[in-house]
């Protein structure tokens, strides 16, 4: 369900929203009371402290359901009804970016580390490059941002000591020049163990996360799923609120293994292992994803569903449902990865979203 359906105008399908908000608690696995009400200056759904609210709730119990003074919703001074039940996972997200639905994250493509075959920058030009990209996503409006080593090329399996000590001091760099957006990293391939060290040495917000269940063969090798290991760590090293988002079915890569799992199937168990969210692609880098998944995803599971790939200007509306859009390629020069950003793309890109949003 989206937030949407629950948020209603009084007088404009209260009762409804109630029976709309009690289905949905039998429905969810696993909730979390809050608050929310719509912050008209920031345009964004913010969280409401118990006593700013109009009026106490009463103590949830079965027994207060559907009465005059239910827990659920509240009405306040502004007219809306705020809904006090939502999924922990699409919680943890509107807390993370203000808003449910087309969120926009851009992509900084880090240079060549030092120890990759192609890396010949000295780290402050690495950083100093990763931050201009930073600077101008920050200026075009995106809605967060997402750090990634992949001009690294080819990619291993096995990542050394320096690629999680120059990632962190790029993200850290990074965090700097952004000091309010949502940022992630992500480390290739599939060194979700180093991206979470990463994320909590440099104040960063998310990962995105390969590998996470369902083994796949990809171009650099056999990926196991690591789902239950990463949880673990996670808990271990105290980076409880950095959230990981778990592409399924992934890029550049061959499912033959898992061929009689579908891609709903496969988002259903990377929710059931605790993902706090799905990330579906294309085929590979700048190749669109299927809106088909899209909408069989988003039925099949109650966190976050982002798109990872292709999203450009003149395909966006067919991914306005997605929870975000991670954009890299279309947001380089002539829409090629390895390009620089390009502001005018950017600013062209995010001109769009905002028409559509409203």
């Amino acid at each position: 369900m989206r937030w949407s359906e629950h948020v209603r105008r009084e007088g404009d399908g209260a009762a409804r929203c109630r029976t709309t908000a009690l289905s949905f608690l039998q429905s969810a696995r696993s909730f979390e009371v809050c608050c929310y009400m719509k912050n008209r200056t920031l345009n964004k759904w913010v969280r409401v402290e118990e006593g700013e609210s109009e009026r106490k709730p009463r103590p949830r119990t079965k027994s207060t359901f559907g009465q005059s003074h239910d827990p659920l919703l509240r009405t306040t001074q502004k007219g809306f009804i705020l809904l006090r039940l939502h999924r922990k996972g699409r919680m943890k997200f509107l807390e993370l970016f203000g808003r449910l639905k087309s969120i926009v994250i851009g992509m900084i493509h880090v240079k060549a580390l030092p120890g990759s075959p192609l890396g010949s920058l000295k780290m402050s030009e690495i950083s100093e490059a990763a931050c201009r990209e930073a600077a101008i996503y920050r200026d075009a409006g995106v809605d967060g941002l997402i750090v990634e080593n992949m001009h690294d090329v080819p990619y291993s399996l096995s990542v050394g000591p320096e690629v999680s000590a120059c990632m962190t001091a790029v993200c850290c760099s990074v965090r700097a020049a952004c000091p309010s957006l949502p940022i992630g990293a992500q480390i290739l391939t599939a060194a979700n163990q180093q991206a979470l060290a990463v994320a909590l040495a440099s104040g960063l917000d998310f990962i995105r996360a390969e590998g996470f269940v369902f083994a796949h063969v990809a171009d650099e090798g056999l990926l196991n799923a690591g789902a239950g290991d990463l949880l673990r760590y996670r808990k271990q090293i105290g980076a409880e609120h950095v959230q990981i988002f778990t592409d399924i079915k992934k890029k550049h890569s061959s499912h033959a293994l898992t061929s009689d799992v579908s891609v709903a199937e496969t988002a259903r168990a990377a929710e059931f292992f605790l993902s706090d969210g799905i990330i579906i692609t294309g085929a590979a880098t700048g190749l669109q994803a299927d809106p088909e998944e899209l909408r069989d995803v988003s039925r099949s599971v109650g966190i976050p569903v982002l798109i990872g790939s292709g999203v450009t200007y003149d395909n966006v509306e067919r991914y306005l449902d997605a929870n975000a859009m991670i954009v890299g390629s279309h947001f380089k020069l002539g829409g090629h990865w390895a390009n620089e950003v390009d502001l005018q793309r950017v600013k062209r890109f995010m001109g769009k979203i905002r028409k559509l949003r409203q």
